[in-house]
């Protein structure tokens, strides 16, 4: 993972920076979908958890190669009027490392009692007891809103840009680009 490239939003009177940070994510995730990469991470420079906010630049790394493929697939179609991409360059030296991951939070307590209802034949008033308000979170991370292409439904997808840390860790990234242990650079 010794490249990497960026693309920055446009700023548009039409559409907020989180659209379009979705729209875009939504493209990449397609692509690495299709290429069924293992070798591509993302993240996000101006990530920030108060106020909550991925920015608008999306940072994509990987090696030369991986980079160069996923380019030639023309998946930023349809985004070229809102975005601007650089150039695939190679990591600076100093570069440290952190992971980028995904997070998930039981965040609707009426959508995880009907679920215990169906799985357990409960009614409602069991499953009330079993699983209180209390259990709801309200997560403090920034998110894209994203489709599910499987199901069509929208669903938050929360995403967790760690602390910067020296040493590398070698892994593999999902189709989201996201890892629950490989780093990627940070600079």
């Amino acid at each position: 993972m010794d490249h990497y490239l960026e693309i920055h939003l446009l700023p548009d009177p039409e559409f907020s920076a989180p659209m379009l940070m979705g729209a875009l994510y939504s493209k990449l995730h397609r692509a690495l979908a299709t290429l069924q990469s293992k070798r591509i991470g993302v993240s996000f420079p101006e990530y920030s958890r108060k106020p909550k906010s991925l920015g608008s630049v999306l940072r994509i790394h990987g090696d030369e190669d991986a980079l160069r493929h996923l380019q030639e697939m023309d998946w930023q179609k349809g985004m070229r009027d809102h975005t601007q991409a650089s150039v695939i360059q190679p990591v600076p030296a100093n570069a440290q490392y952190m992971v980028v991951q995904r997070r998930q939070f039981k965040t609707n307590a009426e959508r995880l009692r009907r679920r215990r209802m169906k799985r357990k034949g409960e009614s409602y008033e069991q499953a009330a007891l079993a699983i209180p308000d209390s259990v709801e979170r309200k997560p403090e991370l920034p998110f894209l809103v994203l489709r599910s292409q499987s199901s069509g439904q929208a669903f938050h997808l929360f995403i967790d840009q760690g602390p910067s840390q020296h040493e590398r860790v070698e892994g593999q990234f999902n189709c989201y680009g996201l890892s629950q242990q490989a780093t990627v650079p940070s600079f």
